[in-house]
């Protein structure tokens, strides 16, 4: 499978997941799902997981498939998950503790 660029794995969750633009802008997308913050490349993964740790809801770092190594371990401690261009869910979220 190609790789699959912001935009097309941003519309593809429009599609999967009825996500619609984040209104106040932290998240790229929200969902009935969560907040979802897309990486099209490992170089984009630790920029991203940053801009969502802040949220206090469900949050999903979208990749593509290959990147999976990358995003792990980026996303451990964080209780963020991470979704694939089909929706699938790679790693389970879980909401943050409130601090």
């Amino acid at each position: 499978m190609s790789r699959l660029t912001h935009e097309q794995l941003k519309q593809a969750m429009i599609e999967k997941l009825a996500a619609e633009p984040d209104p106040s802008g932290t998240a790229d997308l929200v969902c009935s799902k969560g907040s979802l913050g897309i990486a099209e490349d490992h170089k984009q993964i630790k920029k991203v997981v940053k801009r969502l740790r802040p949220l206090m809801t469900y949050r999903f770092l979208v990749i593509n498939r290959a990147d999976l190594f990358a995003a792990s371990p980026a996303t451990i401690g964080t209780k963020i998950g991470i979704l694939d261009a089909q929706g699938s869910t790679l790693k389970a979220a879980d909401l943050p503790r409130k601090r």
